[in-house]
């Protein structure tokens, strides 16, 4: 897969940015929006695929290594299931919002109740949500960097 022109590798590089932001919103806010760490994980996928479209395979095989990504798919799926057992083993089941029950990280629900106000509202989502959206990010490019991969051999080979 060959480069596209400097137009299109222009636009790439101002909109990479600004997609790479709202992905990581929507992963971020997907306990309060529509969304989460699946969606999110797609739109920052997406925003990479763009650039492997418009710099071609070669360049982003000398960017990216297979590897790392394969770490960071299997580093999502381990903080899943460590937020998952680390609920099991603090509060007594699984996904138990032991960051607020235990004071680890903030202080004790008021008497009144959690508020919208209050950042610890969401318990562990956000955490849960930012390991299946590393998993998808890297899942997703992981798929298309291989066909595009093969893609590249074809046409060497013709």
């Amino acid at each position: 897969m060959s480069q596209m022109s400097k137009i299109v590798r222009t636009l790439s590089n101002i909109a990479f940015p600004f997609i790479m932001i709202f992905g990581f919103y929507v992963i971020a806010h997907g306990h309060l929006t529509p969304g989460g760490g699946f969606q999110g994980g797609a739109v920052v996928a997406s925003g990479c695929i763009m650039l492997l479209v418009a710099y071609g395979s070669t360049w982003v095989f000398e960017k990216i290594k297979v590897s790392r990504l394969s770490v960071f798919e299997s580093l999502g799926a381990l903080g899943f299931i460590g937020v998952a057992f680390f609920g099991l083993l603090f509060g007594g089941w699984f996904f138990n919002n032991f960051l607020v029950r235990n004071g680890i990280l903030f202080n004790i629900v008021p008497k009144t109740g959690s508020t919208a106000a209050e950042f610890n509202t969401a318990g562990v989502l956000p955490l849960m949500n930012f390991a299946v959206g590393v998993k998808v990010i890297a899942g997703l490019f992981v798929i298309v960097l291989v066909m595009a991969y093969a893609s590249s051999l074809k046409e060497w080979k013709q």
